[in-house]
């Protein structure tokens, strides 16, 4: 019995994790390739268009909503206002002008952002997508393209020029980057944290088929509004997985600019992180279910392949125990190395804290793999989510109903 659960588990993890390795390479190599060239467009994009692409700077305006005092609030912000683009708008705006975040970002800025008052969400409808709404609603006229931050995240001076330049492409539907954690203290929560969304990151595919993360995300007005973007976010709190969703309705990619990551330095501990995470599976389970249920089985295998091997070790089959445990967690921990590599690439004013906590990328992959079971298994258990006060029970992508505020 031991030995055909050793083989049932082991040997579609192994492919699974060998395969990974060849994703990982690519990411690594599209990566090298647009960071060495950042105005460059993709291999494969007609002669010329890499000067268009440079050239392309229309009027922006950037939509932050803010709720509280997150974590290096005042450094992300003024990344955020201290853009090197030409011509683009901060707008600002929150559910109330009272918030915290309103106040500390009026104190900074002053009259260099636009502060707007979105109000009481309607029902069923979660505050940043409202808030969202409500400031898409009221950009300048000559803006001709919206870009969406978070106000968790710190960004580089070139951010906004690197996630608008592919719009040049005007096929292209938006351009996404994603989030880095550098927790400031390091701790094992927070590193954990670190490795486990790295994996996402590290999942961003070449080909113009992600999802646009709503913390980097800029797309054409004309191709928001024509993708009916607004409908999509009727009654949903996950502006990022909706927006997504009206572009592959649209059949228009999406694009992932590694020159538009964003830096996230908050600390949190191991309950807190695991409560986050659980949270982050929760939405995606409603959003992209067939992605949620893909990546549980693959967990699912790689788990019960590392307990099949471990077995035939105590059992006395020492070479087909150790072969199984290299096989499933070596090529994984190759893949994490690499993905601090990258980290480097794209976060080089980061080059410290990983020197000092870069390790964490290889040797706190195993934890990850069976942090990642328990998150899928939590979050197979319920849709009610905690997010910024409120409790959302998300009834399907199309319906949310708010529990307590």
């Amino acid at each position: 019995m031991l030995s055909f659960l050793f083989w049932l588990f082991v040997v579609p993890a192994g492919a699974a994790a060998l395969l990974s390795v060849r994703t990982g390479q690519r990411y690594r190599e599209y990566v090298e390739a647009e960071l060495r060239a950042p105005e460059l467009d993709v291999p494969g994009d007609e002669e010329g268009a890499d000067q268009t692409r440079a050239d392309y700077l229309p009027a922006v305006s950037l939509i932050l909503p803010v709720k509280g005092l997150d974590s290096g609030l005042a450094e992300n912000i003024k990344s955020l206002a201290g853009q090197d683009y030409p011509d683009f708008e901060l707008l600002i705006v929150s559910r109330d002008a009272a918030d915290p975040a309103v106040q500390a970002a009026r104190t900074l800025l002053g009259d260099r952002a636009r502060f707007l008052v979105a109000g009481e969400a309607p029902g069923g409808t979660g505050e940043k997508v409202h808030n969202l709404t409500v400031a898409v609603d009221q950009v300048r006229p000559e803006s001709e393209v919206l870009a969406f931050a978070d106000s968790d995240g710190q960004v580089s001076a070139g951010w906004l020029r690197a996630l608008v330049a592919p719009l040049a492409d005007e096929s292209l539907g938006a351009t996404t980057g994603f989030r880095w954690h550098f927790p400031s203290g390091g701790g094992f929560g927070s590193l954990l944290r670190s490795v486990w969304d790295s994996t996402i990151a590290g999942n961003m595919s070449p080909k113009d088929n992600n999802f646009a993360w709503g913390g980097a995300t800029a797309i054409r007005r004309k191709t928001f509004d024509a993708a009916r973007v607004l409908e999509f976010w009727r009654g949903t709190v996950s502006d990022d997985y909706r927006l997504s969703a009206a572009m592959n309705v649209a059949k228009l990619g999406i694009r992932f600019v590694p020159g538009a990551m964003v830096a996230t330095t908050g600390n949190c501990s191991g309950g807190e992180f695991l409560r986050w995470a659980t949270r982050q599976m929760i939405i995606t389970k409603v959003y992209r279910r067939n992605l949620w249920l893909a990546g549980f089985l693959a967990h699912v295998f790689y788990c019960g392949a590392m307990l099949a091997s471990l077995g035939m070790l105590v059992f006395g089959e020492a070479p087909w125990g150790f072969g199984g445990l290299i096989l499933t967690i070596v090529p994984g921990m190759g893949k994490g190395e690499m993905r601090g590599y990258v980290a480097r690439l794209m976060f080089p004013e980061r080059e410290e804290w990983l020197d000092r906590f870069g390790w964490a990328y290889f040797w706190m992959v195993p934890i990850v793999t069976w942090t990642w079971l328990y998150v899928f298994v939590a979050s197979s258990l319920t849709r009610r989510i905690e997010w910024r006060g409120y409790v959302y029970e998300l009834l399907s992508a199309e319906e949310t109903r708010i529990v307590r505020l």
